[in-house]
């Protein structure tokens, strides 16, 4: 059934089709047997992106349609970015690179991977940036959130929810009133098909990609839609394409749950150095002690005072034992009347950037792809994508407590901050399009940390299943969000295989950290 005011995609019968196409003329019975023929056949007009970055380092616009039901409809701009391959003669293709969110801008990407990727897959490949839509330099969305509407998470308690409900529909409202018209196409599926238009503009028969975090899940995507069109696929950080999107929210809790008591364990065997207890379950009850102690006193810390809910809400920074165990004992020590202590743990140096990457700030180039951006650019594609690719959101306030509550149960640390109430409940139009079902057998090769706090290894495995044809390379002992994207990693051989000859590994592979 058609939605009220949502243009559906067409689907003809093989029949009916020909009936149509006999009626019309040859040039028209081509245009309508092909109506993306205008935008896969459109002229790119490459300039430099900025003079402030290197000459090689090229910008251009590529046209889409809005509504891929209505390619003769209104019209959007994409913008895109190349550095080319070193080396005409060892040329394969183009590499697209997507950096995660949604909501992440990608045209500096060629720029920022370039040093991290070795000299055989520079020789090999174009590597192509882009803004996915609405994001960026991409045609680009806001909603005028504020900074708490802007929060992702927040924690439940009885004597909030009504709080937490009135935000989340007003964050849903606010979308609607600044981008209605927009927001129904702004979905993983129409970013796979804009990848595809960007393929057929720049002359390719295939791509290849590289993704990282969300953007696994949108290389996911693209293998199921355009199986052929797919080449050498890079999935960094992968996340479950069976949990999008309420069950990947959810699925952190778990994942920081098993951190969590691998850190009770790590800082119980260095009982001597950090003074948190002698065993886990004496390290776990400090840690507790402590966020009772800052729900009743909030902590004094340079980044201003934390209560318990704010201490739990960085919860991501357990799966790295060595920086979260100095934080805990600094927190410890000012709640008991010391020095405030660091606003969060001390970053991991390189890895800490590959964490940063789905939600950095928008650096594109000056010039004439330097248009502003809105400030809840990134917030507002992330809901417009999380609402928009599946139906399955409930939409009474009630389930999300009850789920709050038995999550929290579960999972102490953050059961409830993934299971709280989101402005998808309250979204105006249901996905026009069912959420992508990822079954096939294309090449593609995962690679994975053990641990990871946002596509937790559980997740990872989930993609595994779901891509029959690929290899996944498990990173044991790999602490952080992000692989390739962090520096040298032990996968780096399998990735640089992989991209300079087609091969996968064998069979799944571990290697340690």
């Amino acid at each position: 059934m058609a939605l009220q005011g949502i243009r559906t995609i067409p689907v003809l019968t093989a029949g009916v089709a020909s009936a149509v196409l006999a009626a019309l003329t040859p040039a028209t019975a081509f245009a309508a047997a092909d109506p993306l023929q205008q935008y896969e056949r459109q002229g790119l007009r490459w300039e430099r992106c900025d003079a402030q970055r290197p000459e090689e380092f090229e910008c251009a616009k590529v046209k889409v349609p809005l509504d891929y039901g209505d390619p003769g409809g209104r019209r959007i701009d994409l913008a895109i970015s190349r550095i080319k391959a070193s080396n005409a003669k060892e040329r394969h293709g183009v590499l697209l690179i997507n950096p995660g969110g949604p909501g992440g801008p990608g045209l500096t990407m060629p720029v920022e991977m370039q040093p991290l990727l070795p000299a055989g897959v520079r020789e090999r490949f174009d590597l192509i940036g882009f803004d996915p839509r609405g994001v960026g330099q991409s045609s680009p969305i806001g909603c005028d959130l504020t900074a708490d509407e802007q929060t992702f998470q927040h924690p439940y308690a009885a004597a909030t929810f009504a709080r937490d409900v009135a935000r989340a529909r007003t964050v849903a409202d606010k979308c609607w009133a600044k981008a209605g018209d927009v927001l129904p196409h702004i979905t993983t599926r129409n970013t796979a098909r804009d990848m595809d238009v960007v393929r057929a503009a720049l002359g390719e028969r295939q791509i290849s990609y590289f993704g990282h975090s969300y953007g696994t899940y949108l290389g996911a995507v693209y293998t199921q839609m355009f199986p052929r069109r797919s080449d050498r696929f890079v999935l960094d950080s992968a996340l479950d394409p069976a949990l999008a999107w309420r069950g990947s929210l959810r699925g952190w809790s778990a994942g920081a749950e098993l951190a969590f008591t691998r850190w009770t364990e790590w800082a119980a065997a260095r009982s001597s150095t950090y003074g948190l207890g002698r065993t886990p379950g004496e390290v776990r009850k400090t840690f507790w002690d402590l966020i009772a102690h800052a729900d009743r006193t909030p902590v004094p810390t340079t980044g201003g005072a934390l209560d318990g809910d704010a201490i739990r809400s960085g919860y991501a920074a357990f799966v790295r034992v060595e920086t979260v165990t100095p934080w805990i004992v600094a927190l410890k020590a000012a709640a008991d009347g010391g020095a405030p202590a660091p606003a969060g743990p001390a970053e991991p140096g390189a890895a800490a950037a590959g964490e940063s990457a789905p939600n950095r700030p928008n650096t594109a180039p000056s010039g004439a792809f330097g248009a502003a951006v809105p400030a809840d650019n990134i917030p507002a594609v992330a809901w417009a994508v999380f609402c928009g690719d599946t139906r399955n959101w409930p939409r009474d306030p009630e389930r999300y407590r009850r789920d709050a509550i038995r999550d929290r149960a579960e999972y102490p640390l953050a059961g409830d901050l993934g299971a709280g109430i989101v402005p998808c409940a309250f979204w105006k139009s249901a996905a026009t399009e069912q959420a992508t079902v990822v079954d096939n057998d294309v090449n593609a090769l995962i690679v994975q940390n053990q641990w990871d706090p946002q596509a937790t290894l559980a997740m990872a495995q989930g993609m595994r299943r779901a891509l029959h044809g690929a290899r996944m390379v498990t990173v044991v002992g790999g602490e952080g969000h992000g692989v390739v994207v962090a520096g040298p990693s032990c996968a780096d051989d399998s990735v640089t295989r992989y991209l300079t000859t087609g091969r996968l590994p064998a069979k799944d592979l571990n290697c340690r950290a």
